[in-house]
């Protein structure tokens, strides 16, 4: 049996080899939409993705409150409980696909109604939007009730390779059928195919590997009572990555829209990243707390998070300095709108950071099951989120919409710098203050460094030198600063790493 050192490792490569193909995804397909078709239905296609990732509210939690709920049955390997779970979670999932495709069929005959493009009639405005959103119907029908097992099981590197064979095929078809003189709506269509290739992988491994799943028993539908309280933090989290693009759509144009899309794929890239520690850890240390290994708990947590602060320091550090230049060679020769805002990188930057800086806790208040008990400060963020950038884009459009994204994230980052200590961790939030301190210390210097000196870079290679060049100055200042003021926690972390490494080579 792997260990969760072993299974976090091969969980977090397969990740990052997932995300790294999302991120490739997320600038060729826009690029190619952006040449082929134009900002219009780029805008158009971001705004309906945008619309139905709300729709995906329906799960209530399913997800989240199943996976806690197996936690502790794959800890004792008990099959009964197991299956229980499983067979809930496959019903309510499949009432949830239900609705997922009523509110799509509504979407896509009310959407031409409100957003209107010349290149679109109104019936292929709605195939489209039906095309999209069928996707995430599928999902509900074959994928999600085999990646609530594989993901509490601590299997999420199985989901990964799905994943990336699914991303592949989407570049295959945008960009082939795209560059043949396909029209987007017949793009669009053929996408749906990758779906059916996701879901058989999945299948196929979960029958070989769990011979004793049994979707059919009894379920168990008590097991999942926590599902309403997920529903928050789904909230919360929808709120966050989809928010932003649908106040644009009310309140803007799709030409802005897309131009807002396009700082938002850089962004949301970076997050993606930075989501391979959550799926990683997520259910490593959800198995700690099912056993009730507190000491194990409390080391953990500090050396897991000052690595991540160490590495969001560095991440959203370099992309403020490369962000607008990186833009300014993405956009090049699209001439229908101006991307090159330096404003408004600067904030969605800002933006992800503080929303990134909450991470460690979150992912300790899901691993911890604690949903009900957090249920209303996360509703609280959403509604900051809302009521502020609403009003934020009546005023100042773009910008007022992610400052309000902005306030939102400060109110829940101080909220779960006290609330974790408190409950979970039981240590003091000063020592997750001492690690917070050097991420606003570099942020701060390199806002200083980007605004005096902004950088123009004219080609691809150029970029990447001085990105190479900014990451490896960055990795070596956060080192240095986060050894000075905490020594003993920065050799723990380098102990660790060093006698995983020894284990490999040996």
């Amino acid at each position: 049996m792997k260990g969760r050192t072993e299974l976090f490792l091969q969980n977090s490569f397969t990740m990052a080899m997932q995300q790294i193909v999302a991120m490739v995804s997320a600038f060729i397909i826009p690029r190619v939409l952006l040449t082929v078709y134009g900002s219009e239905i780029n805008g158009f296609i971001v705004s309906v993705t945008q619309f139905i990732s709300y729709f995906v509210l329906v799960e209530a939690g399913i997800s989240g409150a199943s996976i806690y709920a197996l936690y502790k049955p794959l800890a004792d390997n008990d099959i009964p409980a197991i299956n229980g779970i499983l067979s809930a979670a496959k019903k309510f999932y499949q009432t949830s696909g239900y609705i997922f495709l009523t509110l799509v069929c509504l979407l896509a005959i009310l959407y031409p109604v409100f957003a209107k493009t010349l290149q679109l009639t109104a019936w292929q405005i709605a195939l489209v939007v039906f095309s999209l959103g069928v996707k995430g119907v599928l999902d509900f029908f074959t994928l999600s009730k085999y990646r609530v097992l594989l993901t509490a099981s601590q299997r999420s590197y199985v989901i990964s390779c799905a994943q990336i064979v699914y991303w592949l095929l989407n570049i295959l078809i945008v960009w082939g059928l795209a560059k043949l003189g396909f029209s987007i709506v017949t793009v669009e269509v053929a996408v749906v195919l990758s779906v059916f290739v996701r879901s058989f992988m999945l299948y196929y491994y979960t029958i070989r590997h769990f011979p004793f799943v049994d979707y059919s028993v009894s379920p168990n539908k008590k097991s999942i009572k926590e599902r309403w309280n997920v529903l928050y933090l789904e909230v919360l989290g929808s709120v966050h990555s989809a928010l932003p693009i649908v106040l644009a759509t009310i309140f803007t144009s799709l030409i802005e829209v897309s131009i807002f899309s396009i700082y938002n794929l850089v962004l949301m890239g970076i997050e993606s990243i930075f989501g391979i520690f959550g799926a990683g850890l997520g259910a490593s240390f959800g198995d700690v707390i099912a056993r009730k290994q507190r000491r194990v708990l409390k080391e953990s947590t500090q050396q897991f998070e000052q690595f991540y602060y160490m590495l969001i320091t560095i991440v959203y550090s370099a992309a403020l300095l490369l962000i607008l230049p990186f833009i300014q060679i993405y956009t090049r020769n699209i001439t229908d709108a101006n991307y090159l805002l330096p404003a408004l990188g600067f904030v969605c930057v800002l933006k992800g950071l503080l929303h990134n800086l909450k991470t460690p806790q979150g992912m300790l208040v899901i691993s911890a099951g604690m949903y009900r008990q957090t249920r209303w400060q996360s509703t609280t963020q959403a509604l900051i989120a809302t009521i502020g950038g609403a009003i934020g884009a009546y005023f100042w459009g773009l910008y007022g919409i992610v400052g309000g994204a902005i306030l939102a994230n400060i109110y829940r980052d101080i909220d779960l710098l006290f609330f974790i200590p408190k409950h979970v961790t039981k240590l003091s939030y000063v020592r997750t203050l001492r690690h917070i301190i050097p991420v606003f210390i570099t942020f701060g210097l390199t806002s200083l460094i980007w605004f005096k000196y902004p950088l123009y870079i004219n080609s691809v290679f150029d970029w990447m030198v001085y990105a190479i060049g900014i990451v490896l100055l960055l990795i070596m200042w956060t080192t240095s600063l986060n050894y000075i003021i905490d020594s003993k926690n920065m050799l723990q972390l380098f102990g660790r790493i060093k006698k995983l490494v020894l284990r490999k080579l040996t």
